[in-house]
């Protein structure tokens, strides 16, 4: 019933066989799991319902993981077994019981599935229960659904056989810490499958009550696949609370908006509303069914490493798996469900992975979502803006990755920029935008917009009026170096080569600021000391046609990286060394008019110190310490000396 290939134990629980009299064994959760316990158990949640929801979610998976893995062996089930979910109540003895007859699980996995959590999904939940969010929200997409139960139940015990297998096990544990495990006598067993066994709580008493158990099948359980009937305990007859059908293949009309909100949010585990709802049937070449959900709240595990994508896929309705890769890892935020008609149902999940049929339907359906998502920016852009802040950063990635869909991604990307404020801008309003003479598109890169936005190398370009994207997503240093341009205008960094702004007129400069520029003359000679001066640590020192108030900065050299590609870069490989820097002087500054008179002066003492100290102050303008501290202060002590003295 919780059946997780991804999980692993983590403790040191042995794997080996044990007879069907052994004792029960004892096992403390481990660390994370066992404070999620004390957390679910002694805090307050506002909807305890989402319980069941969950123990009815994986009982489906379960049986849907059997109903592929019987494609193969068709011995694992007998000739004409349905599956089903029976929920069975018993209000005298405040007892609930949900039974599946899925793939089950053996002794190991029990132990791995319901004792240890080998994946991030428990602390990250844990991370934000401490700071604050409202834990309903977040069970489902954390993948802790189970562990739902001890909200309601003082005792759980599952017992459960894996199909195919000639065992069966109980795990129960009152969810204070530890856990038993005991093999389970096989004539109260299930043939295959699992039955969970809830003692509820007193103030629980009202989940063994068949009306509030049909209230929350029908409210969040309504569409999953597989049938779930009622029974009451010592009775024979059950009661259908749902028929099992897929709502993917049902027409559009007769499906409620609510009906929507309900399959996404057990296809996604999520309890957000979808900020765009895709269904459709794809007819022609290729036939298939597609009903998926552009989220409004990111999933936990969208910046996951492996990326791996949440569309089930589904041949005649006979679920496949929900590993394989329909659509591209950039589009991974979209959840849901893909129904082909023409694959074969006994294809193996290593022939999937380069299937020419599945290839067609997932560029189709990705297509179809990159068009969704385009219409919605132009119909209601309050949602647009939601769905672009919390998957743009996802959705760059193909910028860098899918060359083939790279313009269809520009026509919805969105950029924060030195005249959007608040708001988003789009590439075509920048190249819309563009001032005379400028025939580039300037960006400049960092780790929050309110660092890139406070980058001296902006100044320049804010003197003239001329826009500059503000990237701080880790993806957006790779795809402007792999992206050529768009229509015409290629991307260029404000931190790298020459600023090329001169072509660009800048307002009529006052007669006052005029005077106060150190003569050109004045100007090279101090140039050329500096390059003298700080040879080992820069590439070349010029005038600066980018600065306006500051006194100096470090840029990249016209080839290679820009500054914040070496940063990633070199925070990835430990520190390595890139090209040495280029440093620019704004001869319209005080200092640096101070300094070409000092020169003049024959001061070459304090100009030196000076220059170091300009190196430094640069670089700590770029987020970064001096290249030598101790260094730096002696020479920033002498300068305020001599200033002061």
């Amino acid at each position: 019933m919780i059946d997780d290939g991804t999980m692993t134990p983590e403790n040191s629980t042995e794997t080996t066989e044990r007879p069907a009299d052994a004792p029960a064994e004892s096992h403390a959760f481990q660390a994370e799991v066992s404070r999620l316990l004390h957390l679910m158990v002694h805090s307050v949640y506002s909807n305890k319902d989402i319980f069941l929801r969950e123990l009815v979610s994986n009982a489906a998976d379960a049986c849907e993981k059997l109903r592929w893995r019987a494609i193969a062996e068709p011995a694992l089930i007998g000739d004409g077994e349905r599956f089903e979910i029976v929920i069975e109540a018993d209000p005298a003895a405040r007892r609930l019981t949900i039974a599946d007859n899925g793939i089950g699980m053996d002794r190991d996995e029990l132990v791995a599935n319901l004792g240890t959590i080998a994946r991030s999904g428990t602390k990250a939940f844990l991370d934000e229960l401490s700071d604050g969010a409202q834990p309903s929200n977040l069970i489902g997409q954390f993948g802790v659904g189970f562990y739902s139960a001890f909200m309601v139940a003082a005792r759980v015990r599952v017992t459960s056989r894996k199909a195919g297998s000639a065992e069966a096990w109980t795990w129960t544990s009152d969810g204070r810490g530890r856990f038993e495990i005991e093999p389970a006598a096989l004539p109260g067993a299930p043939a295959h499958g699992t039955r969970v066994v809830l003692e509820l709580l007193e103030d629980a008493a009202t989940y063994a009550e068949e009306a509030t158990i049909e209230r929350i099948v029908r409210e969040y359980s309504a569409h999953i696949p597989v049938p779930i009937a009622f029974a009451t305990a010592g009775e024979a007859e059950r009661k259908a609370l749902t028929d099992g059908s897929a709502l993917w293949v049902k027409p559009k009309s007769e499906i409620t908006k609510e009906e929507y909100a309900e399959f996404y949010g057990n296809v996604s585990g999520q309890w957000d509303q979808p900020a765009l709802t895709l269904h459709y049937k794809a007819e022609g070449r290729h036939e298939y069914s597609v009903l998926v959900f552009v989220p409004s709240m990111k999933p936990f595990d969208l910046f996951d490493p492996a990326r791996k994508g949440r569309v089930k896929l589904y041949v005649r309705r006979v679920f496949i798996s929900d590993e394989v890769e329909i659509l591209p890892a950039w589009a991974r935020f979209v959840r849901g469900v893909v129904d082909s008609e023409d694959l074969p149902l006994n294809i193996s999940r290593e022939m999937l992975q380069k299937n020419p049929v599945l290839e067609a339907i997932g560029k189709n359906v990705t297509t179809k979502v990159l068009t969704e998502i385009g219409k919605l920016a132009d119909t209601d852009k309050d949602s647009f803006e939601k769905v672009w802040g919390a998957f743009g950063p996802v959705i760059k990635e193909g910028l860098y990755e899918d060359p083939e869909r790279r313009d269809d991604i520009f026509k919805i990307a969105r950029f924060k920029t030195t005249r959007s404020g608040d708001g988003w801008r789009s590439l075509a309003d920048y190249v819309k935008d563009l001032k005379e003479n400028q025939t580039r598109i300037y960006y400049v890169t960092a780790d929050t917009a309110e660092r890139a936005a406070a980058s001296p190398h902006l100044e320049g370009f804010r003197k003239r009026d001329v826009e500059v994207l503000l990237l701080s997503d880790p993806v957006d240093a790779f795809w402007v170096r792999s992206a050529l341009g768009y229509e015409g205008k290629p991307f260029q960094s404000i931190t790298q080569g020459a600023a090329d702004l001169d072509a660009i007129p800048e307002p009529a400069k006052p007669e006052a600021d005029k005077a106060d520029e150190a003569p050109a003359a004045d100007v090279a000679a101090l140039v050329a000391h500096l390059k003298t001066v700080l040879e080992a640590e820069v590439a070349d020192v010029r005038p600066s046609a980018r600065l306006d108030e500051s006194p100096a900065c470090l840029v990249a050299p016209d080839f290679g990286p820009d500054k914040q590609f070496e940063k990633i870069i070199a925070r990835h490989q430990g520190g390595a060394a890139f090209a040495k820097p280029i440093l620019e002087i704004n001869p319209r500054h005080a200092i640096v008019a101070a300094m070409t008179r000092r020169l003049a002066d024959n001061d070459k003492s304090l100009v030196d110190d000076a220059a170091h100290l300009l190196l430094g102050q640069a670089r700590i303008l770029d987020g970064e310490a001096p290249a030598h501290p101790s260094d730096f202060g002696k020479r920033l002590a002498r300068v305020m000396a001599a200033v002061l003295g």
